[in-house]
Order: structure tokens, then C-alpha cells, then sequence
């Protein structure tokens, strides 16, 4: 049993998330091919999720949101695994996207989180889940020389919690003054002319935490990590420059040595001769 728990929550995985077998590249295909509709249904449940914490009436499609994010992430989970060759095991191998898929489809029955407290908590751990889920779907986009990327997913990403402190904060009256709570918040400032001051706000306040932390130290890290390749690339050019003038003078050396010992073999063998000639 350990060791099952270790193959599935190995490091190669990401919270029990883990990718068609290596064996089969079809599958692969297949999980590439459903990546982008599951994460826009699963993004789409963001606004759902606030929209069941509002007063108002929940609209029918934030329920809509919930059941075609449960629904499209079955399918490809479904479909993934079929195609991977050894459907319940690449099943089963997901225990975070089965609980997924079960936490947004009830969560669409469930009664307004603004009612509920159960119904609130429920679907905060389901949009926790979602936000893992979300992040494992983009960590392609995450390597040492995406800069470019990292720096339009941290605009994204301030951008839509922007438009979210806009729609959630009454006290925020324009979207620039959502945009700048929504930094405010992501980098810990916190200088107090604007705070949430309703539920929905603070719940999203703590979620863009969250997303600051992690996308600003992306962004920082490299940007960072560009200037330390920068500066090592010029020491390794220096080095090899000074290697390249070092082998040259061996060259020269060796070139030399060689006329020296070919002058001296010559000298030698006119000697020789000489001698012979006398004798």
C-alpha cells in the first residue's frame, strides 16, 4: 500500500495528477487535446463560485459552469485513459481528477454558499482543487526561459483579479480601483485606502494572495535567473577567449620546438655526411 501511495504521489505527479504512461504517445495526443477546453470550463467556475456567495440570486449559468466543467473533465479523463492503453489504471492513477469531477458536479445542486455554510466550505475545496488542477495544466508554459510567458500570465492573472475585486467590492468603484487592489493584495502592501470588506472579497482576497506569491515570484525568479545566465555566459566567454589564447601559444610553442628539433636533426645529418666524406 506504501508503495502505491509513493507511485502515485511520486514527483513526477502533481497532488495525484499524473499524465498518460510514457509508452503511449496517442494518449498523450489525446490529453493535449482536451487541455485547453477543461481548463476554460474549469476557469469558468472561478465567477461561479463568487457568484453562489453574492446575495442576489445565483444566475442559472454559474450552475451551467459547474456541471460542464464536471462533465468535459470526466471525458477527458475518461477518454485519456481509454486511449492510454490500460484504462483503469491511468483511472485510478488521478484520484484528484475523479474528486474533482464528483466535487463540481455536486457542487452544482448544492444549495447558494450565501445560505450554506457546509454548501460554502464544500465548494471552497473544490475550487482549491480546481486551481491545482488548472496550475498542472499549464506547468508546460512554466520553464527556466519562459520569461516572455510568465510575464503575460502575471498581467492575466492581475487583470482578472482586478476585474474580480471590480465586481465583488462595492467599494471598488471603477476597475482601475479593482486593478489596484488586486496588486495591492497580491504583493502584501496593503496600504489601506481600499480593503474588502464583504465575504465574497475576502474569500477572493486570499486566493489572489496566493496567485501573487506564486506568479510574482515566477516573474522575479526570472528575471533573476536571466541576469545570473547573462553574467555566467560572459565569464564562460572570458574563459574560453583565454583558453583560445593559451592553446595559440602552445601552438607557437610546439611549432617552434618542432623547426628547433627539425634545424637540429638537419645540423646533425650534415655532420655525418662529412665525416663519412673525410673517411
Amino acid at each position: 500500500m506504501l508503495a502505491e501511495f509513493s507511485r502515485r504521489f511520486a514527483p513526477g505527479t502533481l497532488w495525484g495528477l499524473r499524465q498518460a504512461p510514457r509508452e503511449a504517445a496517442h494518449g498523450r495526443r489525446v490529453e493535449r487535446h482536451w487541455r485547453w477546453p477543461t481548463l476554460l470550463l474549469l476557469s469558468a467556475t472561478v465567477p461561479a463560485f463568487y457568484a453562489e456567495l453574492l446575495d442576489e440570486p445565483t444566475p442559472l449559468v454559474a450552475k451551467l459552469a459547474y456541471m460542464l466543467a464536471a462533465v468535459v473533465t470526466g471525458l477527458a479523463l475518461l477518454h485519456t485513459a481509454a486511449r492510454s492503453g490500460g484504462f483503469g489504471r491511468h483511472l485510478w492513477a488521478n484520484p484528484l481528477d475523479l474528486l474533482l469531477v464528483l466535487g463540481l458536479g455536486v457542487s452544482a445542486w448544492l444549495p447558494e454558499s450565501s445560505q450554506s455554510t457546509w454548501a460554502l466550505m464544500f465548494r471552497l475545496g473544490v475550487a482549491l482543487m480546481t486551481l491545482v488542477r488548472m496550475v498542472w495544466g499549464i506547468q508546460h508554459l512554466i520553464t527556466r526561459g519562459g520569461l516572455t510567458y510568465l510575464l503575460l500570465l502575471a498581467a492575466t492573472v492581475l487583470g482578472l483579479c482586478g476585474i474580480g475585486f471590480w465586481w465583488l467590492e462595492p467599494k471598488a468603484h471603477s476597475l482601475a480601483d479593482g486593478l489596484w487592489l488586486a496588486f495591492a493584495t497580491a504583493a502584501t502592501v496593503g496600504y489601506g485606502d481600499i480593503v474588502p470588506s464583504t465575504p465574497a472579497s475576502k474569500i477572493f482576497s486570499v486566493f489572489v494572495v496566493m496567485l501573487g506569491y506564486g506568479v510574482l515570484s515566477l516573474v522575479t525568479a526570472a528575471i533573476a535567473t536571466r541576469w545570473v545566465e547573462t553574467e555566467e555566459r560572459m565569464i564562460e566567454r572570458e574563459i574560453l577567449r583565454d583558453m583560445h589564447r593559451q592553446i595559440d601559444s602552445l601552438r607557437h610553442e610546439i611549432a617552434g620546438l618542432r623547426h628547433d628539433l627539425g634545424a637540429s636533426r638537419r645540423e646533425v645529418h650534415g655532420h655525418s655526411a662529412a665525416d663519412d666524406s673525410v673517411t
